[in-house]
């Protein structure tokens, strides 16, 4: 094993699992309450792995069942840190009866990695890799193909963000995962999602998450507006708003386009829909918002409930005597 998931809890201590308060028991021989057991199918893989740690009695549940482990969703603070070897540990545990991998923005797997896990466990049902820069559309190409023969069905497939894939692999992988062109058009593809890798995608969204936009031709991942009045325009055969990110601009918060739309001013590079705006917190200096996903740059001010964005903190420091 190639990195170190956490250190062993000494007892007595409280483990913060991220979903639950846990209890460790204060004697070395006091086995953990029989509810726990209950509780490790539904921890996330790194509080799942933390757990083998804590005491003899959950690291021999959890190597003697295979529950916990058909559903490997690895996101931060692994994802950065995962290897091959270790991803083939991790997903040997389920004993080839694997049913999903979602692997989220894992930089370090590669397509011999991943051939190894697809290979071990050919009925997986949902292939979830986005932001998998190390991998090539070759070596997902490979895995469907896999994945789809000897009448089995890969049912979602998530590629986002993998580098070079041509019109013709589409195709392919469409063609392989029997998807025809009503299937791709009645999925719902929202922009505001796509922040939430923890949320496996669901059965009203696209089987396959690229498609080729209409705007520019390239084969990216394209969004739907949540807007009423779009999706009207859409019914009627109008023309649409539906493209990548680059194509049609959105609002960070909700997703609707903001083509023809007056927008509020934001203290990160993001867009904000006048609606998304007005209910957001302000910069008590320039009155410029923070997304939801940026809100950590705030700088707070002492004393009171307001805040400072980054650039006017950076601009009061300056202009400081001290």
């Amino acid at each position: 094993m190639d990195m170190q998931i956490s250190q062993p809890i000494p007892e007595g201590e409280e483990l913060n699992t991220g979903t639950a308060m846990i209890k460790i028991p204060l004697e070395s021989g006091e086995p953990p309450h029989e509810a726990m057991f209950l509780v490790l199918p539904y921890l996330p893989l790194f509080e799942l792995l933390s757990m083998t740690q804590v005491c003899r009695s959950l690291r021999d549940a959890l190597k003697d069942d295979i529950l916990p482990w058909l559903n490997i969703v690895v996101e931060k603070p692994l994802n950065t840190r995962l290897s091959d070897d270790f991803l083939m540990k991790v997903t040997s545990k389920a004993n080839s009866r694997l049913r999903v991998v979602a692997l989220i923005n894992c930089i370090k797997i590669t397509d011999d990695g991943l051939l190894q896990v697809i290979t071990s466990n050919p009925h997986i049902s949902k292939l979830y890799l986005p932001g998998c820069t190390g991998l090539t559309i070759e070596g997902v190409l490979g895995a469907v193909k896999f994945l789809t023969k000897a009448n089995h069905r890969l049912k979602s497939l998530s590629i986002s963000g993998i580098y070079n894939v041509k019109r013709e692999d589409f195709e392919t992988l469409c063609h392989l995962m029997g998807i025809n062109q009503i299937q791709k058009k009645d999925g719902k593809n929202f922009y505001q999602k796509r922040s939430k890798p923890s949320t496996l995608r669901q059965e009203s969204q696209p089987s396959i998450d690229i498609d080729v936009c209409l705007k520019c031709g390239e084969i990216r991942e394209i969004f739907d507006c949540p807007k009423n009045s779009c999706e009207r325009r859409k019914q009627q055969q109008l023309v649409e708003c539906r493209g990548c990110f680059l194509c049609i601009p959105r609002c960070e918060e909700c997703g609707v386009c903001t083509k023809d739309e007056e927008v509020g001013e934001a203290a990160c590079a993001d867009i904000l829909c006048l609606d998304c705006w007005l209910q957001l917190p302000k910069c008590s200096f320039c009155n410029k918002a923070y997304c939801n996903q940026h809100a950590y740059q705030q700088s707070l001010l002492s004393g009171s409930s307001g805040f400072l964005c980054s650039d006017c903190n950076f601009r009061s420091t300056q202009s400081s005597p001290y």
